[in-house]
């Protein structure tokens, strides 16, 4: 009898060790939540920017609507520059065009436009989901810099809003933020 008390014992104390180490399921975190097919499309959606941007398809107008109708792009010096603090500021789809390189009258010579003949290549892109859509940040690297094919150069990255509307994500916004274009080979003083 005392062996089967002590077996029992035994039991019983090793069922509540495992319970007591197995880990509380956790719910997930309130606040806006992504699928993951949204965070595919607007990874798409970044790569398809810096295919239409490299070539000016279709006289500019693929990269004006890959932005929504008052979508905007600026250049920033600085991560988180307010309107007043860009560069450059762009909105709306035909001014979106020309800054493709395009237009109503079409592609313009991309020897006559700056930076011309990079490619832009869109790296480390974390995407966030907010009550509105999503942001993103990514890093922005030029292959081409300076008219020699091999050389590479980090110009910044993208500040990013994301809004998602019938025809899929659009960027309300994309912010070239370049906090080196001073130095920059392709647009500064090291030319």
């Amino acid at each position: 009898m005392h062996g089967k008390i002590l077996i029992a014992t035994a039991a019983l104390v090793s069922v509540q060790l495992a319970h007591a180490q197995t880990p509380e399921k956790q719910e997930p975190p309130a606040g806006p939540r992504l699928a993951a097919l949204d965070y595919a499309e607007i990874e798409q959606l970044s790569a398809r920017y810096a295919h239409a941007i490299d070539h000016c398809t279709n006289g500019g107008y693929d990269y004006a609507d890959l932005f929504v109708d008052d979508g905007e792009f600026a250049v920033a010096d600085e991560w988180g520059a307010a309107p007043g603090q860009r560069r450059f500021r762009t909105m709306g789809r035909d001014a979106l065009a020309v800054a493709a390189g395009g237009g109503p009258d079409g592609c313009r010579d991309p020897a006559t436009l700056m930076g011309y003949g990079i490619s832009h290549i869109v790296v480390n892109h974390v995407i966030t989901a907010t009550a509105d859509g999503a942001t993103g940040k990514s890093y922005l690297l030029a292959i081409g810099v300076g008219g020699k094919p091999t050389q590479i150069e980090l110009q910044g990255g993208y500040e990013d809003v994301y809004v998602k509307t019938v025809d899929g994500w659009r960027f309300q916004s994309r912010i070239h933020v370049f906090p080196n274009i001073a130095e920059s080979v392709q647009f500064g003083g090291e030319r």
